[in-house]
C-alpha cells in the first residue's frame, strides 16, 4: 500500500446474539489502525458522503458488499470486514482485508479467546499482525501499538455508548453525540477520548467552561490514549484551557509530522497560526488538512474567512460553493459567507444567510451577533440591540449560557464605544451573572474601563490575570489592552501607549469568537491615546490601519469609528480639508444612523466648528 492509499472499515459481522458488540469493535479497530503512521483510514465524513452519493442514507449498514461499494467509489485500495461469533464461553474474532478493486484477499485473521472480557485484547492483537500483513514494519507496529483496552475503556458498556456518540456525531452532529458521551464517562470515569470528545463538543458550542473542564481531565488521563490521540488532547488543551499557543504549536507540529496522513494537526496549527495574525501560514495548513481529508466544514469555514481577511474574496465565494456541496454541514461555512456577503455589500446574500440560519438555533444566534453588528456598522444602534437581544435569547434558551454571555458583551463594547455607559455597563453586569468566564471577565473588564468604571476594570483584570496567568493572547492582547484602557481614563495617555507595546505583535489578530471582523482594539486605543497627547500624526497613522484592512475588520463597529477618530487626528493637524473628508466619509456610512447616538452628536458638533 502507497502513502496515498486509505482502507474503509465495514461493520462487524456480529452473530454472538449480544448486542454490546454491535458498532463497539468497529470503534475500537478503527482507534487501534489509526494509531498507525501507515495505514489511512478512511474518514466517517468521507464514508458519509460517498454514501449519499450512492443514493444511501448516512446509517446505512457497511456490509462487507456495501464497504466494497464505498472504497471503489472513494478510490481506496481495500476495506476491512470483522467479525465475531461465539460458542459458549468460547469467542471467534476475525479480521479480513480485501482488495477493493480485484476482490483479492490481501489478509486475514483469525483468532479464539475464552471468555467475553478477553476480545477486546484478541481484537488488538489481530490489528497489530494486520498491520504488518499489510506492510507496515515491525518496528512501527512495536512502537505505535497501545493495547485497545488501554486507549479506550475495559467496559463494553463504556465503549458501546462512545461508539453511539462517534456514529451520532458524524450523523446528526456534535450536539446530538453529548449524552452518549457522557453516559459513557458515567460507565468509566477513567475514559480519556470520551472527555476529549465532550471537551471538542462544548468548545465547538461555545461553552468553554465545560469544555476547559472535560479537557483538563482528557489531558489528565493522556497515557490512557494512543499516540494520535495524546497529540490531540494536548495540543488542544494547551490552546484551549492554558492559552499557551506555542505549545499547541509545537504539539501539531510533531502530530503532523509524526502522522502525515491525518488531516487534523493542520486545523489545529491553522489556529494557532491566527492567533500569531499569520493568515497566509494557517491557509496553507487548512489547505494542507482539506487535501487530506476533503470532507471538513470546519475546515472549509475557516478557509472562507482566512480568504476573506487577504481580501481575496472570489476565493472565499469559490470555497463556499465548494462547502456546501459536502456533508456534514456544520454551519461555518454559511456564517462567513455571510461575512464575505457584507463585504461585497451584497444584500442579497446576506438575507440568504440570515434565512438559511433563522429556523436553525445552533446557528441563529451567531447569524443574528453577524446581523447585529452590521446594523451597528451603518449606525442603526436600536435595530443592533434587538437583535444583539434575540441572538442573547436563542442562546439562553438552548442552554448556551456562556454563548449568551459573549453575545451580550459583544452589545456592551459597542455601547461603550458608542457613548452609552449606562448600557454599557447594564449588559456587562447581565453577561456576567449569566456566565462568569474568562472570555466575558476580560471583555466585560474592556467594557468598565471603556465606560468610565476604572475600578471594576482593574479588579477583573487582575482576577483574569491571577487565573490565567501562561494565557498568550490574556497576557499580550486583552491585558495591556484594559489596562490601557484604563490610564486613558486617568488622563495618563503616555502610560497607556506604554501597556499597549506588549500587544503589537498581537493588535491585528481574531481573538473573539462572536465576530466575523477583528476587534483591532490595541490599534483603536492608541490612536485614542495619541489624540489625548495631540499628536495627530501618530494617531492618524493608527486609524488608517482600520482602513487598510477593510476586509479584516470587516463590519466590527471599531472600523466605522476609526473614520471619525482619522477626521480628529487630522484637524489636530490642522489638515482641514482632510479633516473634512474623514468626516464626511463617516457621515455617509451614518447617513440613515439613529440620531440619538451620543458619539454622532459628538461628531456633528466638531463637524460644525469646521465650517
Amino acid at each position: 500500500m502507497s502513502e496515498t492509499d486509505t482502507v474503509v472499515l465495514a461493520d462487524f459481522a456480529n452473530s454472538t446474539g449480544d448486542a454490546v458488540f454491535d458498532d463497539t469493535l468497529k470503534q475500537a479497530l478503527a482507534v487501534s489502525l489509526r494509531q498507525s503512521p501507515f495505514l489511512n483510514v478512511l474518514s466517517d465524513e468521507k464514508v458519509i458522503t460517498t454514501l449519499r452519493l450512492m443514493t444511501l442514507p448516512p446509517n446505512t449498514p457497511l456490509t462487507p458488499k456495501i464497504a466494497g461499494e464505498v472504497c471503489q467509489r472513494a478510490e481506496s485500495k481495500a476495506y476491512i470486514a470483522g467479525s465475531v461469533a461465539s460458542i459458549g464461553n468460547e469467542y471467534v474474532i476475525g479480521l479480513k482485508a480485501v482488495n477493493c478493486q480485484s476482490g483479492d484477499t490481501l489478509a486475514l485473521k483469525q483468532l479464539h479467546v475464552n471468555g467475553k472480557e478477553k476480545v477486546l485484547d484478541a481484537l488488538g492483537k489481530l490489528a497489530a499482525k494486520l498491520r504488518t500483513e499489510l506492510g507496515e514494519s515491525l518496528s512501527s507496529v512495536q512502537r505505535f501499538n497501545t493495547p485497545i483496552e488501554q486507549a479506550t475503556t475495559s467496559s463494553f458498556d463504556a465503549l458501546k455508548a462512545y461508539s453511539l456518540g462517534m456514529k451520532i456525531w458524524n450523523e446528526n452532529g456534535e450536539v446530538q453525540s453529548i449524552p452518549a458521551f457522557k453516559q459513557a464517562i458515567e460507565l468509566d470515569p477513567d475514559f480519556a477520548m470520551a472527555y476529549g470528545r465532550l471537551g471538542e463538543v462544548h468548545e465547538i458550542l461555545g461553552e468553554r467552561t465545560k469544555s476547559f473542564e472535560y479537557l483538563t481531565k482528557a489531558f489528565q488521563l493522556r497515557d490512557r490514549v494512543t499516540e494520535p490521540e495524546k497529540y490531540d488532547i494536548s495540543s488542544q488543551y494547551y490552546m484551549a484551557v492554558t492559552g499557551e499557543i506555542e505549545k499547541s504549536i509545537q504539539i501539531s507540529q510533531l502530530w503532523a509530522q509524526s502522522y502525515p496522513r491525518d488531516s487534523e494537526p493542520h486545523h489545529i496549527l491553522a489556529v494557532g497560526y491566527v492567533l500569531f495574525g499569520q493568515i497566509e501560514k494557517a491557509i496553507a495548513e487548512i489547505k494542507e488538512g482539506l487535501r487530506l481529508d476533503p470532507d471538513n466544514s470546519i475546515g472549509y469555514a475557516n478557509l472562507i474567512q482566512g480568504y476573506a481577511s487577504l481580501n481575496q474574496l472570489g476565493e472565499a465565494r469559490a470555497t463556499y460553493q465548494e462547502a456546501i456541496k459536502r456533508e456534514p454541514d456544520n454551519g461555518g461555512p454559511h456564517l462567513y459567507m455571510y461575512g464575505v456577503a457584507f463585504l461585497e455589500r451584497d444584500e442579497k446574500e446576506m438575507e440568504r444567510q440570515a434565512n438559511w440560519a433563522a429556523d436553525k438555533p445552533e446557528f441563529a444566534d451567531s447569524l443574528l451577533a453577524y446581523q447585529s453588528d452590521t446594523e451597528a456598522f451603518f449606525g442603526h444602534l436600536k435595530k443592533a440591540r434587538e437583535l444583539s437581544q434575540r441572538a442573547v435569547q436563542i442562546s439562553y434558551l438552548n442552554d448556551l449560557k456562556e454563548g449568551a454571555a459573549e453575545e451580550e458583551m459583544n452589545e456592551a463594547l459597542r455601547e461603550a464605544e458608542f457613548g452609552n455607559a449606562a448600557r454599557a455597563n447594564e449588559r456587562s453586569t447581565s453577561a456576567l451573572t449569566m456566565a462568569s468566564t474568562r472570555d466575558v471577565q476580560i471583555q466585560a473588564a474592556l467594557a468598565f474601563a471603556r465606560a468610565g468604571d476604572s475600578t471594576r476594570a482593574q479588579r477583573l483584570a487582575d482576577e483574569v490575570q491571577k487565573q490565567f496567568p501562561l494565557d498568550t493572547i490574556i497576557g499580550n492582547y486583552w491585558l495591556p489592552t484594559v489596562r490601557a484602557a484604563i490610564e486613558i481614563n486617568r488622563n495618563n495617555p503616555s502610560k497607556a501607549i506604554e501597556f499597549l507595546k506588549t500587544a503589537t505583535p498581537y493588535e491585528l489578530v481574531y481573538v473573539a469568537d462572536i465576530e466575523f471582523g477583528a476587534y483591532f482594539y490595541p490599534v483603536y486605543l492608541r490612536g485614542q491615546a495619541y489624540l489625548l497627547l495631540h499628536q495627530g500624526a501618530e494617531a492618524a497613522a493608527e486609524f488608517q490601519k482600520f482602513l487598510d484592512h477593510p476586509t479584516m475588520v470587516a463590519n466590527n463597529p471599531l472600523s466605522i469609528l476609526a473614520h471619525l477618530g482619522l477626521a480628529r487626528a487630522h484637524a489636530l493637524q490642522g489638515h482641514t480639508d482632510k479633516s473634512r473628508a474623514a468626516y464626511h466619509d463617516f457621515f455617509t456610512l451614518w447617513k440613515d444612523a439613529d440620531q440619538d447616538i451620543p458619539i454622532l452628536k459628538q461628531a456633528q458638533a466638531e463637524y460644525a466648528k469646521l465650517q
